[in-house]
């Protein structure tokens, strides 16, 4: 089954889409079902749960170790699904956490917009450029709310650097660099706790014997992910879209050093280049192979204009305006340490008000497919050597 197939066929049989959803009173509770209980749906599921809006009802996932840890972080009572179309027909569940392996964001997403439900979808948002416009089109002939898990769109420390941007302080960008520097030295351990139904977890993906590595270490694989370059550039592609106002790219290129941790495909240390229609272009750089940098400083994003420097870290921004001084100072910061945390609270916050309101959230699905189609470019770069060209209109890329 190729991919647009199996897209196609992820619909619950016998749901109506937006009739499907259960129609909230002022003070009802939204119920929550998690699709993809590994460490960031229990993360996200925590969040939720937290939430004065929401009541966490179910878990879904194909592996029992997950299915067990995310039951135990939903709560007593909670649901749990082997099928996550069988979740979808829960009529207690309004809205579903997507947090599983990047190549499932896509048809899980499809199918609950079908099934009426409203999504939190983790970045990237979708593995192709295909799903991106599919995306697009159900989330928007059903009415669904979408959030794509990109949380600085809702951090207030990143709502109040837009300002920045839009007062017209930086002046003309022509280019911004962005990096995101750590460690990773080595692979999962390959054990496996229970049942994991791999036939199932494949998806689409190219049909394998069950291997334990390549199931523990699915995201350094082409085939269901693009590694931390396209897991961490995300975050950093999608902020810069949004200062820049910018949409979908004109052209990507990507180079990369040979995985340095032995079995995995994709590279820890990458360049990448994105050319805009909007006349910039930024460079993203991951560098997984470096000492291991306090989260506070771990990257950056600077907005180089012909006025000023923008410095946009994780917890802090500066600006750098012209001095005769030797040394420069920032003529403007704003440090928050240890806030970075209320980030995905704030996000999570933002999307069950925009279920309540049915209003487009602070990351909605447009958002997302500028982002994931730079990045699908950037690993067809990476693996083909050459510069791939993007058609908006045609909705293609091209070497």
């Amino acid at each position: 089954m190729n991919r647009r197939t199996f897209l196609n066929s992820t619909a619950v049989a016998g749901m109506t889409a937006a009739s499907a959803q259960r129609v909230l009173g002022a003070n009802d509770r939204i119920g929550i079902g998690t699709v993809g209980t590994g460490g960031r749906g229990r993360t996200l599921t925590r969040y939720f749960k937290e939430n004065e809006k929401a009541d966490t009802r179910a878990v879904c996932d194909i592996y029992e170790a997950n299915l067990t840890r995310g039951a135990e972080t939903a709560g007593t009572n909670t649901k749990t699904y082997h099928e996550y179309e069988r979740l979808l027909e829960d009529k207690d569940i309004d809205a579903i956490i997507v947090a599983t392996p990047d190549h499932w964001h896509a048809p899980i997403t499809i199918a609950a917009c079908e099934a009426g439900k409203d999504v939190y979808v983790e970045k990237p948002m979708c593995h192709t450029i295909d799903e991106a416009f599919q995306m697009i089109d159900a989330v928007r002939s059903t009415n669904r709310v979408v959030q794509v898990g990109t949380q600085r769109r809702s951090y207030d420390l990143f709502r109040e650097g837009k300002k920045i941007m839009e007062s017209g302080r930086v002046g003309k960008i022509q280019l911004v660099n962005s990096w995101w520097y750590n460690n990773v030295t080595k692979p999962r351990d390959p054990v496996v706790e229970g049942n994991v139904d791999w036939e199932r977890w494949q998806g689409y993906a190219e049909k394998r014997e069950f291997d334990p590595f390549r199931f523990r270490n699915w995201y350094w694989f082409y085939d269901y992910s693009g590694g931390l370059t396209v897991g961490q550039g995300a975050h950093i592609l999608d902020c810069i879209n949004w200062y820049m106002e910018a949409k979908f790219p004109r052209a990507v290129t990507c180079v990369g050093v040979k995985s340095g941790v032995p079995g995995l495909e994709i590279p820890q240390t990458t360049t990448l280049t994105v050319e805009y229609p909007e006349g910039f272009i930024a460079v993203f750089t991951l560098g997984y192979k470096h000492m291991r940098y306090h989260r506070a400083h771990d990257q950056m994003k600077q907005f180089c204009g012909n006025k000023a420097r923008f410095d946009v870290s994780r917890e802090s921004h500066h600006l750098y305006e012209p001095t005769a001084e030797l040394e420069d100072k920032p003529a403007y910061e704003l440090i928050r340490y240890g806030t970075w945390g209320r980030s995905t609270a704030q996000h999570v916050d933002n999307f069950l008000s925009c279920v309540q309101s049915r209003k487009d959230p602070t990351a909605p699905v447009e958002a997302g497919a500028y982002a994931a189609v730079s990045l699908a470019m950037a690993m067809e770069s990476l693996q083909s050597g050459k510069r791939m060209l993007f058609d908006a209109d045609a909705k293609r890329m091209s070497a």
